[in-house]
């Protein structure tokens, strides 16, 4: 039994978002901002003690529009129906799946309200919305649209919203979305549990001051092994605990109180008139609980007897002991609870924190793993029905997952921000997306880039363009420095090669991701006798471009090598895809000899250094293949031009790309990111 699907409207940042749910673990990965903090928040309330409610500061920007409508319909004498319908609310519905032969449906059959033996389908919707009869209190005391009246009635909204809207829980027939049925808020905190380990966790590395979290987990650990569902192995170690504590209390109640009852003042030598009446004695209680989550910490054996505070750990290996601990207490309260076919949803934040890349790899790998360890060992092999949702800034942790476990969450642009979820199961789940989808995965798990958590990015082809690409983002900054400066910019650089950048494409568009993809044009001549070959030429010479990345740009699915006259004759708005720009070799202003790779544009726009600034355009060609560097050596050319000889022209189908992407918008938050990447500089 499993969450399927989220459907949430109108909360802060999802304003309406449909988010699925792997079996096991889904991994919300985005920039900053983009609302996986919001799905976490959503589900706190959820689960607490009494019916969820929320306030004017969790509604969508957007919904702020509604309740203005809902004004302007109220004013102009509209029935109630048409007023309501404007009226913001807040819901989230839940789809959860069930086996169809399933015996026994437990607390869940509660909310099975359709006639279809073939469904194995439940919905349930919680929602937040005006109380019936409480139109006219909501628009009291407001009586025209002017900016004034305007601003009053918002305000209102904080204190009106709170005690005129309330929480309605409903099963949803999957076959009828029509027919509905009222739920208890005790049967939905039955069916649904969840909980959380927060991304602050409280831990510090002040060694001179304890902090004992890891003791207050076992001060829970206690509570729910008390419970009358617990197993019986944790009951059994509770009473033996109990047994132990009666015997002090019992040592407590005479000779310790005995002696505490001395040094009781006595009260009759002040002589007032009553105050020799009272006989004071004490009562000392020893609570389990407060000792345990209190008094209690956990030490780390050092050998030699000596034991070293929580604190004297590293703050990786207490995080990831803290996350075992908290993870075996959900465990336990869920072995702890009464009814069965219950539901366990679980979210970590931000797990990374203090963890080596490698210990972050594992984590996200091992996570599920430690739930069926859980299962195994501690519940006769019974599986925990529980799913795991880890929100990520990493690189190693979101490219290490399961490729279709991956949500994207990406912030629209506009005043009204609001967040779209990006599904790469439901995105690449075509044959004819399976390449690519198998190449990307492999390639992010081995390279660990970022482009889930940049602005922007630069696709390149080889070592030369990585190395030499921060000092040709500089160069083209001082250029012009009241232009957009790129070097500011959450700018992520990857190199993917030539023959590989076309399987980015699709993602790329799939992130929504400014990019610009940097190739080569690798000129070839079509030569034909007993075999068409296609040997590589000078650009002035060639017939063709061999350069996958861009037959794919310009003429995907076609056959044979991609045209080179058709491949120059692209302007700068036909090499516009989307979110992305595709550049490749050019002529420099004034010039027509065009270099086939990198190495050979850079020689032609710094002609001076290697003494061919006086020779014809055909002559310049022939001179760059010459002085470019044979592929061993690429790397050695680059280096020299990044370090040692740094004044040289970058060239121009470079900073024309270059410009393309500086200028392009993105949303305002990238500037005060919380996880801000130094810049490239």
């Amino acid at each position: 039994m499993k969450i399927k699907t989220l459907e949430i409207k109108n909360f802060r940042l999802l304003k309406n978002v449909t988010l699925s749910l792997e079996d096991h673990t889904t991994v919300i990965v985005g920039r900053n901002n983009s609302g996986k903090t919001s799905l976490t928040e959503i589900f706190r309330r959820l689960i607490g003690d009494k019916n969820p409610s929320f306030s004017i500061y969790d509604f969508s920007l957007s919904a702020m529009q509604g309740f203005v409508k809902a004004l302007h319909f109220k004013l102009e004498g509209r029935d109630d129906d048409e007023i309501r319908a404007e009226i913001p609310y807040i819901e989230i519905r839940i789809t959860i799946e069930y086996p169809v032969d399933l015996e026994d449906l437990g607390i869940l059959g509660d909310f099975i309200i359709d006639l279809d033996p073939a469904s194995n389908v439940a919905i349930i919707a919680v929602k937040y919305a005006l109380k019936n009869g409480k139109i006219e209190s909501l628009f009291e005391g407001v009586a025209d649209m002017d900016e004034g009246s305007l601003k009053i009635f918002m305000k209102s909204l904080k204190e009106r919203i709170p005690s005129l809207f309330e929480t309605h829980i409903t099963a949803v027939d999957p076959t009828d979305p029509e027919n509905t049925a009222p739920i208890e808020y005790s049967k939905f905190r039955s069916v649904l549990g969840a909980s959380f380990i927060n991304a602050q966790r409280g831990l510090d590395d002040v060694t001179h001051s304890e902090k004992d979290v890891l003791g207050k987990v076992l001060a829970q650990l206690f509570k729910t092994s008390q419970s009358n569902a617990a197993p019986d192995d944790m009951k059994s170690n509770s009473a033996e605990l109990k047994v132990i504590v009666d015997d002090i209390q019992n040592k407590v109640d005479t000779d310790f109180n005995t002696q505490l009852n001395k040094l009781l003042p006595a009260l009759g030598l002040f002589g007032y008139p009553g105050l020799s009446d009272p006989n004071l004695s004490t009562e000392t209680t020893i609570d389990i609980s407060n000792i345990l989550e209190s008094h209690t910490k956990i030490r780390y054996g050092q050998g030699n007897n000596l034991f070293l505070p929580e604190t004297y750990n590293g703050l990786g290996s207490r995080n990831l002991i803290y996350i075992l601990f908290q993870l075996f207490e959900f465990f336990r309260r869920y072995q702890s609870r009464q009814i069965s076919n219950s539901l366990d949803i679980i979210f970590i934040e931000e797990p990374e924190a203090h963890l080596h890349p490698q210990m972050q790899q594992i984590f996200i790998r091992k996570l599920y793993e430690i739930a069926n360890e859980f299962s195994k060992t501690l519940n006769d092999g019974k599986p925990w029905p529980v799913q795991f949702v880890v929100t990520t800034h990493s690189t190693h942790m979101a490219n290490e997952a399961e490729f279709e476990a991956i949500r994207y969450f990406l912030t629209s642009s506009g005043a009204e921000r609001h967040t779209v979820v990006k599904d790469l199961r439901k995105e690449f789940r075509t044959d004819d997306l399976k390449e690519d989808k198998e190449f990307l995965h492999k390639y992010l798990t081995l390279t660990k880039c970022d482009l889930y958590f940049a602005d922007k990015a630069i696709l390149f082809e080889g070592p030369a363009e990585r190395l030499m690409m921060p000092l040709l983002i500089a160069k083209r900054d001082e250029l012009d420095l009241n232009k957009p400066q790129l070097g500011l910019q959450y700018v992520t650089a990857i190199e993917v090669g030539g023959a590989f950048a076309h399987h980015f494409y699709k993602f790329l568009d799939f992130l929504e991701l400014q990019c610009l993809v940097i190739t080569d044009l690798d000129s070839v001549l079509m030569t034909k006798g007993e075999k068409t070959t296609y040997p590589g030429s000078l650009v002035q010479n060639g017939s063709h471009t061999s350069n996958a990345g861009i037959k794919n740009w310009f003429a995907k699915g076609t056959e044979g090598h991609y045209l080179l006259p058709d491949c120059l004759a692209q302007t700068a708005e036909t090499k516009v895809s989307g979110s992305r720009r595709i550049a490749f070799q050019i002529a420099e202003e004034g010039k027509t000899a065009i270099g086939r790779s990198f190495e050979e544009a850079f020689i032609l726009a710094n002609r001076e250094h290697f003494g061919i600034s006086e020779i014809s355009e055909n002559d310049a060609e022939v001179s760059a293949e010459k002085f470019a560097p044979e592929n061993k050596k690429k790397t050695e050319f680059a280096l020299k031009y990044s370090l040692e000889n740094t004044k040289w022209n970058a060239p121009k189908y470079i900073l024309d790309g270059l410009d393309w992407l500086a200028v392009k918008p993105v949303s305002p938050e990238m500037y005060i990111a919380e996880d801000v990447k130094q810049p490239t500089k």
